[in-house]
């Protein structure tokens, strides 16, 4: 055994055996548990730093963990390789984006591999590979002749110079990020996914997710969003045409005192043929971003209209306005506006002077004060009729009752949820397999064609898509009449890559199927890791594009994730590292200096999963004097602890002929094991490196005798167990150097010791009259008779009683005695 501790050589040797072992290539056993661990797969950008190591350090600590319990254990890596990154990258190089992604995929791989992950590399995706997006083209196919897929137009950012379309997040001040050019708000045509057809599926199961943080539950309940109330029919005056509006207030119904349109709305479009202030005010709009986080803080601005609607029960005649704060993509593009009772509408109302008109007062009849704002509770309905004296939640069944009665409405559930808009205008994706045929039509691309493959040695300017300027990919035959035809030069949202990677990655080599039956067997995955910020849309992305493969056939399991773990932040000073803010650490550094082992062992001490983790340079150089620690403490006495493993021994010891200094530091050795297997099962990962420490601490304070060496085997094979999922490589060699049977990866976790466990004796406090006096040592069997007798006849309260009447004793078991006297 080498004297000094030098992680490089050590980590080197470890990494070598396991390479040249396969050790951690998965096979399908049927007579064995399975665990499938799987952190959220990385986009290639380049080099990994501290925030990445952490989240692949937790998943490695997980699945090395469970491998110890006996089960047959996977965890996989992939890329997820298709991105806008690599366009701008390009831009920046003057690289095809392929290039530059792939030789990011070979130095971070590296990189993983240096850190020890007990990935199976065998089964590597790379989803920019034309034998992984097939599979995807495939099932849109399949999703198509469904019916679960569908293309109209939608509102997209366009930038006008690039030309191309952005996503929100690249709309900076009403400009596009890279170009600077004033974002339009344009309509063309898009793909979709019918993601709505699962919504109610979608939330349910939600409730079976007892692995997932509430967190993440609640997000997704709120994104689905069911809302069970009304769609109400408002005929517009002097036409044929109508509105149908959805509310789930129809208590509120008397209150309407105009209606809104969003910008978009065929409505509100013919509203401005003729009139040229109505159509400025459209065009203004165009440049309003339509998340919704951006409509909730937006300056609420409106234009009248000259159409006016007819109330349905009242036949009052409400104007009807367009409004910026309105969202064409949610529900019909029309609202009912109810100023008294709904504070957008009221805030809206109050800036241009529109009536209020109260129909709800709290149920305690108590007087609302609107220079609050709206009133927006349920109550007692007023001003409505013959619904006027009913409770909101009586009188929305009756009201909607009579609108259906009346042909006015009719119940509905309503879900927030948006069908997924798939189509992007931009070169690095997959392709979507469609064909345009002037005498065909749209045509969905042959399967014995598949896959379409991306053209990679392009020349990326970021000016448009150069599959529009590329003849040799988009000109094609038409799959049913053989006349040229033309190819979707539209390539698939990224998200669609990260939906169903998962599945895939459990059918290795697989060219002849999406899956096959082995994705079954390790499908779902038992424990997904990856940030909070996926919680709704790769996440839910994910359930249905599960719950679609399972209906065609190639899954027989409901959700893809059993168990999700949201790792935090790493921060630096506070801020969360990131290449963006110039202040991420690399661990290439590290790992050159301290050893992969320190990194590790810095990670998961310095913060539980879950939270957020200050970078600390102290800390890790704190991690390295404990390893140094560990590895000099094995040196010392590696050659007793050989000898002994070497030597014919009982196969347990007898505690009971051990000494009893002896007996307690086996004691707290079998406590500290205890609570790491608690503290595993449970994810708190930093105790159980305390605990090591402390473990550490107990062998290191041994005093010698006859036993001390049986202590010091085992307690030595419970420490290394211990750390094996954390720091791998420092104790597989020393597993090996101490001549432990096997290698420590095969090595099953620690039994613990009932007979150790046992404490023959504790220490209570002793109080006379609510004061403490003295501890005393009892037999943990005690009754209550021996603790008083030997409290009472301690010396300290022997000379605390003299001259004093004992007039009862307290006993709380286990803990203190209470002497109570006449003072």
């Amino acid at each position: 055994m080498d004297e000094q501790y030098t992680p490089q050589k050590i980590e080197e040797n470890a990494q070598h055996y396991w390479n040249e072992h396969a050790s951690f290539q998965a096979m399908e056993i049927d007579n064995k548990e399975k665990f499938y661990c799987l952190t959220m797969f990385p986009y290639p950008s380049g080099r990994l730093h501290i925030g990445h190591a952490r989240n692949y350090t937790i998943g490695d600590v997980i699945s090395r963990y469970q491998r110890m319990l006996g089960k047959n254990v996977l965890q996989p890596m992939g890329w997820d390789a298709f991105g806008l990154p690599a366009e701008n990258a390009a831009i920046q190089h003057k690289v095809p984006p392929a290039e530059w992604t792939y030789k990011n995929i070979d130095f971070m791989r590296k990189q993983m591999q240096r850190l020890g992950f007990a990935y199976d590399w065998s089964r590597e995706i790379t989803t920019c590979r034309p034998d992984y997006y097939r599979w995807e083209q495939w099932f849109f196919l399949k999703l198509y002749e469904q019916g679960l897929v569908y293309k109209k137009n939608a509102e997209v950012n366009w930038d006008p110079v690039d030309q191309t379309v952005l996503a929100n997040e690249q709309v900076v001040n009403g400009r596009g990020w890279r170009s600077g050019a004033l974002i339009e708000r344009r309509e063309i045509p898009q793909w979709f996914f019918k993601i709505t057809a699962y919504a109610n599926e979608l939330l349910n199961d939600i409730e079976t997710l007892d692995g997932w943080p509430e967190a993440v539950k609640a997000m997704q309940r709120h994104w689905i969003g069911r809302s069970e109330g009304a769609e109400v029919r408002f005929d517009i005056i002097d036409t044929d045409a109508h509105l149908s509006i959805f509310t789930t207030r129809p208590d509120t119904l008397f209150g309407v005192t105009y209606l809104a349109l969003a910008p978009q709305h065929p409505l509100a479009k013919q509203a401005a043929e003729d009139d040229a202030e109505i159509q400025a005010f459209l065009e203004s709009c165009k440049n309003i971003k339509v998340a919704e986080a951006e409509l909730a803080t937006l300056e609420k601005r409106g234009f009248p209209t000259r159409f006016m609607a007819r109330h349905p029960i009242t036949q009052e005649a409400l104007p009807i306005w367009v409004a910026n704060f309105v969202l064409m993509d949610y529900g019909s593009g029309a609202v009912m506006a109810v100023p008294a009772h709904d504070q957008r509408d009221f805030e809206f109302a109050a800036q241009y002077s529109l009536p209020l008109k109260q129909v709800i007062i709290p149920s305690n009849q108590t007087i609302w004060d609107f220079s609050q704002g709206a009133y927006t509770l349920p109550g007692e309905l007023i001003e409505s009729q013959q619904f006027s004296g009913l409770t909101s939640d009586i009188a929305v069944p009756q009201i909607i009752t009579f609108l259906e009665n009346h042909g006015k409405g009719q119940r509905k559930i309503h879900f927030r949820l948006r069908d997924w808009g798939i189509s992007r205008q931009r070169y690095w994706g997959a392709p979507i397999p469609i064909v345009y045929c002037q005498q065909c039509g749209t045509v969905p691309v042959r399967e014995s064609d598949l896959p379409v493959v991306l053209p990679e040695k392009i020349q990326f300017t970021g000016i448009s898509s150069p599959l529009k300027n590329l003849p040799e990919f988009y000109e094609t035959i038409c799959p049913q009449c053989q006349q040229p035809a033309q190819r979707e030069t539209d390539t698939f949202d990224t998200f669609v890559e990260s939906s169903w990677y998962y599945a895939r990655f459990a059918c290795k080599k697989q060219d002849k199927m999406m899956l096959d039956g082995r994705a079954n067997y390790w499908v779902p995955v038992d424990q997904y890791i990856g940030g909070i910020e996926h919680a709704v849309l790769h996440l839910l992305y994910a359930r249905f594009f599960h719950k679609a493969m399972r209906d065609c056939g190639l899954l027989n399991s409901n959700e893809p994730f059993l168990r999700l773990l949201n790792q935090g932040h790493v921060l630096n000073q506070g801020i969360k590292m990131s290449k963006s803010k110039g202040n991420v650490v690399d661990p290439d550094a590290l790992i050159q200096r301290f050893g992969a082992d320190t990194v590790r062992l810095f990670i998961i001490f310095a913060a539980p999963p879950e939270q957020s983790l200050e970078w600390s340079e102290s800390g890790v150089e704190g991690a390295y004097r404990f390893l140094k620690r560990l590895w000099a403490f094995a040196y010392e006495h590696h050659s007793a602890i050989q000898k002994y493993n070497l030597s014919v021994r009982p196969a347990e010891t007898n505690w009971d002929s051990v000494p009893a200094l002896q007996r307690d530091s086996m004691r707290q050795i079998y406590a500290i094991l205890e609570q790491a297997r608690f503290d595993y099962e449970r994810g708190q990962f930093n105790t159980i490196v305390s605990g090591c420490m402390k473990l550490f601490n107990v062998l290191a304070g041994l005093t010698d005798s006859e036993h001390t060496i049986a202590i010091l085997q085992e307690g030595m094979s419970i420490l290394l167990r211990l750390l094996a999922p954390i720091t791998p490589h420092i104790t597989h060699q020393l597993w090996q150097d101490l001549h432990y049977k096997g290698v420590i990866l095969q090595a099953p976790w620690p039994k613990s010791s009932a007979t150790a466990l046992k404490i023959e004796h504790i220490e209570m406090v002793v109080q006379i009259n609510g004061k403490l006096r003295t501890r005393i040592t009892v037999p943990s069997g005690a009754d209550e008779q021996m603790i008083h007798t030997i409290a009472i006849h301690d010396a300290k309260v022997q000379q605390a009683v003299v001259d004093k009447v004992i007039k009862k004793i307290i006993t709380v078991p286990g803990r203190l005695v209470n002497i109570v006297t006449n003072q």
